[in-house]
């Protein structure tokens, strides 16, 4: 099992066991504060929970190493285990939205802001936060939408309970209305975790092109060698999590075919140790064909823009 499976297997069993221990602290105390703002943290807690089951199986699947009928491995399941989390969290918004919105216009119920009830938001307030931090690095480094996804969610969290504290001080004091508009503050909270996930993700999914700059870091080294005239038709795409690259250089048309395969495993090998960079295809054009394209950050070596015949 390569490192990346190991990382992120390992990250998805932590995931489940910290969620479940705080759902289970924010389940009692929301029954001794009577706090609708807590209670939307519980049920915050336990979509947690559920996403980090679903996120834990969907790790088991796409780290599975490539096989006959996927030879690519699995890892494009990533993106949509991480629209499951986005649903997750879009749900659980709707549910604490609903019964904010019924709490506000019913009579205020009395909330104790018990020392207890305030240690365990605090507490996960600084847990969510340091896992925020924690997964955008382990994400990051490996390149992993799914972590990225959690990471957002978790950063969210951190507010959320933040609120929670407000709402419940609030309503202690006689603030009776503050406690489920600091649920639908939550509510909020969550729902914008799950766009913001969704976003990102459907870029994944619909093929789209990766960040300028890496298509450029592409370029810079396929022209990189002395060998390369020019190149043209660079395209760079999402397939899944992972980048597909394919373009055509054009070398002088007396290359020998030996020489030409070097040159094209070189510039693949190099294009492909680019971060998140999957599979890489170079055509090669012997330039006197004239095929060459003006390319936007690509000029030829000896009259950029034009046609060779």
């Amino acid at each position: 099992m390569t490192e990346r499976r190991r990382a992120v297997r390992r990250v998805g069993g932590i995931l489940v066991a910290i969620n479940a221990v705080l759902v289970l602290a924010k389940a009692a105390v929301w029954v001794e504060s009577g706090s609708l703002a807590v209670g939307s943290e519980a049920v915050n807690s336990l979509t947690d929970v559920v996403y980090s089951l679903v996120i834990l199986a969907g790790i088991v699947v796409m780290t599975r190493p490539p096989d006959r009928e996927h030879p690519h491995g699995h890892e494009r399941i990533e993106p949509f285990v991480s629209l499951v989390v986005a649903l997750g969290m879009v749900a659980a918004g709707g549910a604490v939205l609903w019964n904010a919105v019924l709490a506000l216009t019913a009579p205020a119920a009395t909330v104790q802001a018990a020392p207890l009830v305030v240690a365990v938001l605090v507490a996960s307030a600084g847990t969510k936060l340091v896992m925020a931090r924690w997964l955008r690095r382990v994400g990051h480094e490996q390149q992993s939408p799914v972590l990225t996804a959690v990471g957002i969610d978790a950063r969210v969290d951190v507010l959320t309970a933040l609120v929670a504290i407000a709402g419940v001080a609030g309503a202690s004091v006689g603030l009776g209305w503050l406690d489920p508009l600091a649920a639908a503050v939550v509510a909020v909270g969550i729902f914008y975790s799950g766009y913001d996930v969704v976003r990102e993700n459907v870029n994944y999914l619909i093929g789209a092109a990766p960040p300028e700059e890496l298509r450029a870091a592409i370029i810079d080294r396929a022209l990189a060698f002395e060998e390369v005239r020019g190149a043209h038709d660079v395209i760079a795409h999402y397939v899944g999590p992972q980048i597909d690259v394919s373009l055509h250089i054009e070398v002088e048309g007396d290359m020998t075919m030996r020489a030409a395969h070097h040159l094209e495993t070189e510039i693949v090998t190099a294009i492909g140790a680019l971060p998140s960079v999957d599979d890489v295809f170079v055509h090669i054009d012997p330039r006197e064909l004239g095929e060459w394209k003006p390319d936007e950050g690509v000029t030829r070596d000896d009259q950029a823009g034009s046609q060779n015949a």
